[in-house]
């Protein structure tokens, strides 16, 4: 499955434009998901420098994603000829109606899923 994951308030505590705190498993079933094959997006609202910020907290950890905020690694983001709404099979994120379940629940259901 193709994942878009969103970081403040997902990945880490929501302090935007600052980084929070690690949210318990995030990175880990993160990870997981990545090696049990699923394609992971990060999908965020930050730019610049709060990008590559998010970016360098992922990395050091060891997580690293297939695309950040568009479909895939080759698209180029062209206000006129691309939308920025990227195509996913599910979207992770804390401002989904119920907010964000432990991590380990939505490893579980992910693994559940089939594409």
């Amino acid at each position: 499955m193709v994942l878009a994951i969103d970081f403040d308030g997902t990945i880490v505590e929501h302090k935007y434009p600052k980084l929070g705190k690690e949210i318990p498993m995030a990175v880990q079933m993160l990870k997981q998901l990545k090696q049990d094959g699923h394609t992971l997006i990060l999908w965020t609202v930050r730019d610049g420098k709060e990008l590559d910020d998010a970016l360098q907290f992922c990395n050091s950890r060891g997580l690293e994603f297939h695309a950040v905020n568009r479909s895939h690694p080759e698209e180029v983001y062209d206000c006129q000829n691309i939308s920025r709404k990227i195509t996913a099979d599910l979207f992770v994120d804390d401002r989904n109606l119920g907010g964000l379940p432990p991590w380990e629940e939505i490893y579980s259901k992910i693994s559940k899923q089939k594409a």
